[in-house]
């Protein structure tokens, strides 16, 4: 049977300015750089405690993915905390935070475009 999500690709640009994004302004760690052949990259990121991996990677053919709304979205303990501390790193966000009968969630806009969604629970 299915047991969890091994990873989820968001389609980058330049790997280099999206691996110090993620890496510097979010915090994930990197699990695994290398080359993919035929001149491509395989970057899978962590985040600390997590089973999920997130891949930053554009599959040829793929490129018009790339700035778009995601259907990810990460759970945090507080957003409103987490959006103050990665505002004063430089994280744009589309709207501050909102509160909802469901929780608390705010947009993250990364170096390409691609939005994210960062979100508590009730």
């Amino acid at each position: 049977m299915i047991t969890h999500i091994k990873f989820v690709s968001i389609p980058v640009r330049d790997q280099d300015v999206a691996l110090a994004f993620y890496t510097e302004k979010l915090g994930f760690e990197v699990l695994t750089d290398q080359p993919f052949g035929n001149g491509t990259r395989w970057i899978e990121l962590g985040i600390p405690g997590a089973e999920t991996r997130l891949v930053l990677f554009t599959p040829p053919g793929q490129e018009d993915r790339i700035g778009t709304f995601s259907n990810m979205v990460f759970l945090c303990d507080d957003v409103e905390k987490t959006y103050e501390e990665l505002r004063q790193r430089g994280v744009e966000f589309k709207t501050p935070p909102a509160k909802a009968s469901w929780g608390t969630s705010v947009q993250v806009i990364d170096p390409d475009g691609n939005q994210l969604l960062l979100s508590s629970q009730r």
